[in-house]
């Protein structure tokens, strides 16, 4: 057989190709084209490129989706773009319900701020100032507690006057209650109020678990997962209740 027969008999069969019809989206409907049929071993750059943009696509679409899994809370606003980890919502679920119930209560801050004296122009003031941006109004000891009094019973009193506590845990608060030590019923008490919520900044939760199992074993939120900005938008959500 002549090259030009070869190829008249080649452009033929490839201008019977049913594509447009079928478009070769499974093994089967190229195996039954009369066209590529018989060219099953071989498929041109297209082709290939196509296959490999769906794979691959697909794949990076799935394991770079960042807010997989996560969700908007119960009390998020229909507008929120405030996403929470499963775990997330199961922390914050009965301290927000405990909120619910309280904002009846007079003269109630909405934040309790608990953290380490070394913290207190640093990550702490950045914190109270990011939530204080927001409307939320904050007990914050620069302002609110008296130096030398007992961090534990500082809570207490800073929970009783707020809607919510939280505990900046670093690790200059680390160096704190380890040096000081903590009364594991005082602190047991605050935690089954459901109203505490530790934020790990710049340490873990196995480091706090190491000097508090009771603090450690109660979930938060951390600066691993989430900015102080979006950890302030969630406490926002947290502690923001329609009258």
């Amino acid at each position: 057989m002549s090259c030009k027969l070869a190829i008249e008999i080649n452009n033929s069969i490839m201008a019977r190709c049913t594509a447009p019809v079928n478009g070769h989206r499974s093994a089967s409907a190229r195996a039954n084209c009369p066209a590529c049929g018989g060219y099953s071993s071989y498929r041109g750059y297209s082709d290939y490129s196509s296959s490999y943009s769906r794979s691959y696509g697909s794949t990076r679409s799935s394991s770079g989706n960042s807010s997989s899994g996560k969700t908007k809370a119960r009390w998020s606003s229909p507008t929120s773009i405030v996403l929470y980890t499963p775990s997330e919502i199961r922390t914050l679920t009965p301290i927000r319900e405990n909120v619910e119930k309280r904002i009846e209560l007079p003269d109630l801050r909405d934040v309790f701020l608990c953290h380490a004296w070394d913290d207190r122009k640093e990550s702490a003031k950045q914190l109270h100032d990011l939530l204080e941006e927001k409307g939320i109004t904050v007990w914050f000891s620069e302002k609110d507690v008296l130096l030398g009094s007992s961090l534990l019973r500082e809570i207490d009193k800073g929970l009783a006057k707020s809607r919510v506590g939280i505990v900046l845990v670093t690790p200059s608060f680390l160096k704190r209650i380890k040096g000081e030590g903590i009364a594991d019923k005082e602190l047991s008490a605050l935690l089954a109020r459901d109203l505490l919520v530790p934020i790990v900044h710049e340490t873990t939760y196995d480091e706090l678990r190491e000097v508090s199992p009771l603090l450690g074993s109660r979930s938060g939120l951390s600066t691993k997962e989430d900015s102080l900005t979006d950890i302030a938008n969630k406490l926002f959500e947290l502690v923001s209740v329609e009258e």
